[in-house]
């Protein structure tokens, strides 16, 4: 690769990291943290889950999804449901009020997001939109 297109990739990486974690942002986008965004995205678009897998599909340890998971319980997005044939093991599951505040917090992402890309042609928005995707998928596959 070209060393001055690595440079470039790198550096705009960062300002984009820094930008988006940004607690000074131009606004604050939604009410969800990261995580909290991620955990209830992933439950509503493919169902029921463990912190098992879930550990697994976002390469985080599973005392870590375990706390992220039991705190979006106590504020009621999610609900645990037992295994019934381990009694130990349960999956989580999103609720309506989780369905609401993660709809809410998509829609004032895609104002935002829309708002940024506002002057961008549509095939720009579709290749980066696919860059961004291949770029992600590249974590798993190295």
């Amino acid at each position: 690769m070209n060393e001055n297109a690595l440079e470039m990739i790198e550096l705009e990486l960062a300002i984009l990291l820094r930008r988006t974690t940004s607690d000074n942002n131009h606004k604050k986008v939604g009410s969800l943290d990261r995580s909290a965004y991620l955990l209830l995205r992933r439950i509503a678009m493919k169902g029921a889950v463990g912190v098992k897998v879930l550990s697994g599909e976002f390469q985080l340890d599973i005392s870590t999804v375990s706390r992220q998971a039991a705190a979006l319980e106590q504020k009621g997005y999610l609900y645990k449901i037992p295994d019934p044939l381990d009694g130990r093991a349960y999956t989580f599951e999103i609720t309506e009020l989780g369905k609401k505040v993660l709809k809410e917090h998509m829609q004032a992402r895609f104002e935002r997001i829309t708002e940024l890309l506002q002057d961008w042609p549509e095939e720009e928005c579709r290749v980066f939109g696919e860059l961004l995707r291949k770029f992600n998928y590249s974590f798993l596959e190295r």
